[in-house]
């Protein structure tokens, strides 16, 4: 059965207006599924993970796209890269609109193809995986989240058992459909070592890039420290940036910079770092029970993977690239997660307990006194429901954002 997802709404008006339309996102995410699900009568689909089909792509790009003319959806678009001039000339010959739609899953392979062939011409929309609005079955209600003093509940309460399922888990739809975790996730994680690294970095030896990728999964919402991280893994401080590129590349991690007045020191000071799944990262820090996990030393730092996730699909599954940073000062002051928007920021802070205090929140008061324009504020955790702590901040349940 097919799942209803928040990004078809913005999809098709996006389809309206651009004449090229590329959907990224992990390996097995639900972009075929979803692209399918949406597309007219009459649009052909191809798929470059067909062999004869990447071979014709490659060596005959002209004659590829006159056998799969427009309207059409070109799968793993990203195996061809020889196709991107091509489809600007076929675009600049025509003022239809939605002619192209792609899919892909390496987004450095793309962006570098774009950026030479298509800019201005193609709209890039990121798909993550499900959100709770989805498994819900309450796509079209999810709007980009921020915090509010009256925000209304539209989803299900959910227990802490029920929410430590969906974490463990994880957001694929095969998962969603009652695959088996364990094996899910063992094939995922070869296909993935066996197709994507080794063609991002021609990597010969993928144990030792899997041992990386483990470490890199018990560092989940923690500040990134490439010295040991490359330690851990047991490999050079080099090389370890150029793998966590490639995790960041295909989608399997993302980097929330710190929040400073001055915009350059955002890139300077470290980020943190978080994996896009938290069912991958559960199966790779070898936590092998939802009860396991949400009693264990990892609950915590899965449980903030979970929330900013869920934050950031509300954004990018309604066609928004979200501001989000973090933020730390010299005294050791920290918000988990500030959300910008209109100049506007809101902090946010995650915290597994089901009895929230006005002290969880005391940073915010540190934020506001920074000067700048900021919003009302959440606690984002397990309580039953939104509870007011302070008088521009609430505690606010997982289920409610």
């Amino acid at each position: 059965m097919y799942i209803h997802r928040t990004l078809e709404r913005d999809f098709l008006k996006t389809s309206e207006h651009f004449k090229i339309i590329l959907v990224t996102g992990m390996r097995q995410i639900g972009k075929t599924t979803f692209l399918k699900h949406v597309a007219e009568p009459g649009r052909k689909y191809v798929t470059l993970d067909n062999p004869k089909d990447l071979l014709l792509a490659r060596e005959d790009p002209a004659l590829f796209l006159q056998r799969y003319a427009p309207p059409v959806l070109i799968d793993e678009i990203q195996y061809a890269p020889e196709l991107f001039p091509y489809l600007k000339m076929a675009v600049d010959g025509s003022e239809q609109r939605g002619q192209f739609w792609l899919t892909g899953s390496q987004s450095f392979l793309l962006m570098k193809g774009i950026t030479e062939s298509l800019a201005g011409r193609i709209a890039i929309l990121e798909m993550g995986g499900f959100s709770l609005y989805e498994l819900q079955g309450k796509a079209e209600h999810q709007m980009p989240f921020f915090p509010s003093e009256d925000r209304k509940s539209i989803l299900q309460k959910m227990s802490v058992d029920a929410l430590f399922k969906v974490i463990w888990g994880g957001s694929f739809p095969d998962i969603a459909r009652h695959s088996a975790w364990l094996k899910f996730y063992n094939a995922y994680t070869q296909t993935y070592l066996e197709r994507d690294v080794r063609q991002l970095e021609k990597i010969g030896n993928t144990l030792s890039f899997l041992k990386f990728l483990k470490a890199a999964a018990a560092r989940t919402s923690q500040e990134l420290n490439l010295a040991e991280l490359a330690r851990d893994a047991d490999v050079a401080p080099n090389t370890a940036k150029v793998w966590l590129s490639i995790l960041e590349a295909s989608q399997v991690i993302f980097l929330l910079r710190p929040f400073y007045k001055n915009v350059s020191k955002r890139l300077i000071k470290a980020p943190k770092l978080y994996f896009t799944d938290t069912g991958l990262c559960s199966y790779l820090t070898e936590w092998t029970s939802p009860e396991t996990l949400a009693t264990g030393a990892f609950a915590g730092p899965i449980f903030e993977t979970f929330v900013v996730n869920e934050i950031r699909k509300s954004f990018l599954h309604n066609g928004i690239e979200p501001q989000l940073y973090f933020y730390r000062d010299q005294s050791k002051q920290e918000i988990d997660l500030i959300i910008s928007h209109n100049s506007k920021l809101y902090p946010v802070e995650i915290k597994k307990t089901a009895n929230p205090l006005k002290d969880d929140v005391k940073s915010f008061a540190t934020f506001r006194s920074l000067g700048l324009d900021v919003g009302y504020g959440n606690l984002i955790c397990l309580t039953d429901a939104m509870r007011p702590l302070t008088s521009t901040a609430a505690a606010l349940p997982l289920w409610e954002i």
